[in-house]
Order: structure tokens, then sequence, then C-alpha cells
């Protein structure tokens, strides 16, 4: 299967559940689970490993990237941007201590995704919008079980964001079926979780929860 077209004007692939891999060592659980979200309506695949070795971080990237490929979603590699460029995976997400937006986009080209963190700062995200960001990343809006950090990032960014920006965005953080609700209905394109698939017993069933949320919000605006 070819690689998502990101320019596709048809359906925009920056929307719905983005799911963000855990630290998982176990290659076979980490894709055994990222099926089951796919298969209940994930819509993009970020790998995101922290700890990983060179070899076991290419080595489920590779995986993952087939994954992806076979649903036809968009697979996104956290930080490791040459990781990206060896593979041809779809794009790159960048935070506030990695590589420029700007920079990133000159060396990844004008097809792959790139997203950024942008926290809880307006001018982050109008930096990475200007620097050539495809979606703009904030949070975290709750504690999380996952990632250590000051929540601080108030829910009318998003609000905010929809009326100065053209860009998708996709909100992080503590992201549980409820408390993404008043998210969404403020204009968050996309929702990004870990644990609330990842750590559960029925990750496809998680997954199209989250999913079911997006398809009521089009309902109801038709």
């Amino acid at each position: 299967m070819n690689s998502p077209d990101v320019q596709d004007a048809g359906k925009n692939p920056l929307q719905g559940l983005y799911i963000v891999t855990p630290d998982w060592d176990d290659t076979a659980q980490l894709l055994a689970v990222t099926e089951q979200a796919l298969l209940g309506g994930a819509n993009i695949v970020q790998y995101r490993h922290k700890t990983a070795s060179p070899a076991l971080r290419r080595e489920q990237a590779e995986a993952l990237l087939s994954l992806c490929r076979r649903f036809g979603k968009p697979f996104i590699i956290n930080d490791h941007l040459e990781l990206c460029l060896a593979l041809d995976a779809d794009g790159l997400h960048v935070g506030g201590t990695d590589i420029s937006v700007a920079q990133a986009r000159e060396k990844l080209g004008a097809g792959k995704i790139l997203g950024a963190s942008c926290y809880g700062d307006l001018e982050l995200a109008r930096t990475a919008v200007q620097g050539g960001a495809s979606y703009i990343a904030f949070g975290g809006f709750y504690p999380s079980r996952i990632k250590k950090y000051a929540v601080t990032t108030p829910s009318s960014i998003v609000g905010e964001a929809v009326e100065e920006f053209d860009s998708p965005n996709v909100v992080i953080g503590g992201m549980t079926l409820e408390n993404c609700q008043p998210l969404l209905a403020q204009g968050a394109d996309m929702v990004a979780v870990i644990s609330s698939v990842y750590m559960t017993e029925q990750p496809q069933q998680a997954a199209r929860a989250f999913s079911d949320l997006f398809s009521a919000r089009d309902q109801q605006y038709r």
C-alpha cells in the first residue's frame, strides 16, 4: 500500500484518534495492541519510545510502519528525524527541545507530515505554523499516567487556536473519554492518547469509543 498522501484534499488524515506508543520493549505486544487500536478506528500512529536502543527503535519503527501501511494510516516518528528519513515514514513530531520546526521542514521536504508540541503557548504555535508545521499540539491539559509535566494548559487555548490558525490541532495529556469532550466541543481536530488505549484490557473497544466521539460530532454539525 502506498504512503498516505498528506496533500490529498479529499480527506484530511489529520483528524480523529491519534495514538502515541508507550515505552514498551516487547515489539510483539506493541504491534498487537497497535493493530487492535487501528481496528478500532485510530487514525494516526506516533512512535515514541524514549528509552529504546537505536537497534530496537529501528526494529519497532519498521514494524509499525508496515502495520500502518496495511491500514492506510499515517505513521509519525517522534523526535528522530534521521530515522524518519531512512524509513520514509509519513512524518515527524518535534518537541520544544528538538530540532526547530523550520529546520525539520527543510530536511523533510514539503510532502511529509510535521507536528509540533506547543504546550500552552500560542506564540510557539505561531512560530510552528510559520515554520511549516502540518499540525500543532497543545497540552498537557490533565495529569498523565505516562508523562510528568506541569498541568498548566488552559482549555480555552483550543478555541483560540481554531480562531487564529487554519492548521489542524491535537490535544494531549491525560486524555480520557470523558475529559476530552470539552476540548472536542471547542474544535480539537485530534485527541492524542497513550494509556487510555494502550493500558486498557480491550484496546480495540477503547479506540472505537474515542473514534465514535468524532463521528458523533461530525453528525451533529452536518
